[in-house]
């Protein structure tokens, strides 16, 4: 098992976002996953790494509209 890596984190107020990749092995696809506050809300598999990224970029965009800004 492979571990995550984080794509992007967001802040807003005392509370984070974090986007991660898990490659998960070979031939598994790549996993996108969105914690708060380092607790899994959210997972989706995508076939390739570019499509996951691509997803995680739409969902930073449409967060920073909402108010939260980028932070590492």
């Amino acid at each position: 098992m492979s571990a995550a890596v984080r794509v992007w984190r967001l802040r807003k107020n005392s509370t984070w976002l974090d986007a991660r990749l898990d490659d998960g092995g070979e031939g598994a696809g790549v996993e996108l996953q969105f914690f708060r506050d380092n607790a899994l809300i959210s997972a989706r598999r995508w076939p390739s790494r570019e499509a996951a990224i691509a997803d995680a970029e739409r969902q930073l965009r449409e967060l920073q509209r909402a108010g939260w800004n980028t932070h590492w």
